[in-house]
Order: structure tokens, then C-alpha cells, then sequence
């Protein structure tokens, strides 16, 4: 065993019921947060959701985690932070504890400084944070495997936020790999490395290739991933983000039957869920939606 699978399993030992190095192993504890209804939509770039339907599509989803056998921890809405509810962008999680980031888009700006207090009431320790110029979101990172962490580089992450990263990462063994985004459709819109890259199994991944950089194709053939690829119109409703709570166990918005279809016909057991308000109206799909706090090593 290699010293960071012993220091996993020691965490699992110890009882630590925090340390994340993989976007598929099974998912054990997860944060999410209430969506918020009040608040400046439209200035968040928000299409304007249906308050009602936009709770009950999140209680939904929550259920779906605990059915599929998740711990799910479930934080009070923010009023005012309507991206909030995307839990996955203030922190990267790690096998050594969480990273607090600094946001780029000014609306978030508060976000991982609320979420600091969340992992310290649910026992998650602090690795380290970004600071000054540094700037990153958590959907701009991948792991691909305990040591090999994939960041994007663009409009959301910086330079400078992908070496601090680095730098808090690179005494235990993980390599920080990063892929400069497209320009898509300008620094006010949210394009993330998980906007066009879902892995759900080791060696199977959902791609929105036209969007998705060379070197990060390059990368996932050199890994053995087979891709399934994503149409224009299912990239638009969230079909090349899905999560992963076990190896080809899945959970994806509805309104993407032909991934669906090609996830089940590599053996994926993919479940839906509705998220016309809670994902598609705010450009956020399942994984956005999720912070995982643990994930098994």
C-alpha cells in the first residue's frame, strides 16, 4: 500500500469521515445547500426560477442521494447567495483536508468563507486557502486518481489559483495537471473543467468534446477512458455533468435521454432527476449542486 492510500485508510480507521481523492469511488458523505429564494437572480445570471418548484426539485434530489445510500448533510439556505446551492465551487476537497478558495465572480465572493463554518461544525479540517490574487471554483478541478489532480484554467481559475493549489498539494504526492479553457461565451458566463468532463467509472467518462481542450482529450486517451459524447443540445441541459456516488451508479438532470442511453448501454445504472429550476436555470448540474466530504479510498 502507498503512503496516501495508508494515510486514507487511516483516516476510515480513525473514524474521520472526510478525505476525497476521486471523482467515482463510492460517495459516503456529500454537503448540499437550500436553495435560497430571495435574492438577485438575473444579476447571478440566473433565467428566473419558480420558487416553489425550485425547493421541491432540490428536496428531491436529496432523497435521491439517501436512497443511493449517501450521507447527506444539509445546510441552511443563504438568503441573498442564490449560487450558493452549488456547494461543489467555494472548497476543493481533498484526501488532507479541505481547500478554501477565492471566487472570482463577485456575487460569490462571500461563499467560501460561509462554507468554512459548514466544515467546521461537520469536523472538516482546513488544508489551506487562496488568497490575494489567487482565484479558482471547484468545478474547475478533476480527480482522476489519489495523486493526479486536473484543473481548468480559465475566466473562473487563474493562474495563480492553480499554483496555490499546487503548492498546498505537492508535498503529498499529488500532481496538479491543468487545461486552459475556451473563451465560449465570455468572462460573464460559467464554463468550468467540469462543464465538458464528467469520469464515472476509471476508465469511462462524459465529454462535451467541441468545448473540451486537446490536451484534456489527449489526457483521457492516454488513461484508457472510452468517451461517451455529449450532444450540443444535451450539453445545454446539463448532460455532461453527472455524478458519480459509485463506479457507473449515476445521478444526471432529466431532459438527456441520448447520454443516458449510451451510459446504459456500457452497463451505467443512471438515475434522473428533475432539475429544470435547480440546475438548468442557473447552469448547474448534480455535481455542481454537491460538495463530497468523503468518498471511499
Amino acid at each position: 500500500m502507498d503512503p496516501l492510500q495508508t494515510h486514507l485508510s487511516g483516516i476510515a480507521a480513525r473514524g474521520h469521515e472526510w478525505g476525497v481523492g476521486s471523482c467515482v469511488t463510492s460517495l459516503r458523505r456529500v454537503l448540499v445547500r437550500t436553495p435560497t429564494v430571495q435574492g438577485d437572480f438575473e444579476g447571478a445570471q440566473w433565467r428566473k426560477p419558480d420558487p416553489a418548484r425550485l425547493l421541491a426539485e432540490h428536496a428531491q434530489f436529496v432523497q435521491l442521494l439517501r436512497d443511493l445510500g449517501c450521507q447527506v448533510e444539509v445546510c441552511a439556505a443563504e438568503p441573498n447567495l442564490v449560487d450558493a446551492v452549488y456547494t461543489h465551487d467555494p472548497v476543493i476537497m481533498t484526501p488532507f483536508g479541505a481547500i478554501l478558495l477565492q471566487m472570482h465572480k463577485p456575487v460569490r465572493g462571500p461563499e467560501p468563507e460561509q462554507v468554512a463554518h459548514d466544515l467546521d461544525r461537520l469536523g472538516v479540517p482546513i488544508l489551506g486557502s487562496l488568497t490575494g490574487g489567487e482565484f479558482a471554483d471547484g468545478g474547475d478541478k478533476v480527480w482522476f486518481d489519489d495523486h493526479t489532480l486536473a484543473m481548468g484554467h480559465g475566466y473562473r481559475t487563474n493562474a495563480a489559483g492553480v499554483e496555490r493549489v499546487r503548492r498546498l498539494l505537492e508535498s503529498h504526492d499529488v500532481e496538479v495537471v491543468a487545461f486552459d479553457l475556451p473563451h465560449f461565451e465570455g468572462p460573464d458566463a460559467v464554463l468550468h473543467l467540469m462543464s465538458v468532463v464528467s469520469p464515472v467509472a476509471d476508465d469511462l467518462a462524459a465529454v462535451y468534446e467541441p468545448l473540451a481542450p486537446v490536451r484534456l482529450l489527449q489526457f483521457l486517451d492516454s488513461r484508457g477512458y472510452e468517451r461517451v459524447r455529449v450532444s450540443a443540445a444535451e450539453f445545454a441541459t446539463q448532460g455532461a455533468n453527472i455524478l458519480a456516488v459509485r463506479p457507473r451508479v449515476l445521478v444526471i438532470a432529466e431532459g438527456n435521454p441520448q447520454v443516458v442511453s449510451a451510459l446504459r448501454a456500457r452497463g451505467c445504472e443512471v438515475h434522473e432527476f428533475a432539475g429544470s429550476e435547480l440546475s438548468v436555470k442557473g447552469d448547474g448540474g448534480p455535481t455542481c449542486l454537491t460538495q463530497p466530504l468523503w468518498r471511499a479510498s
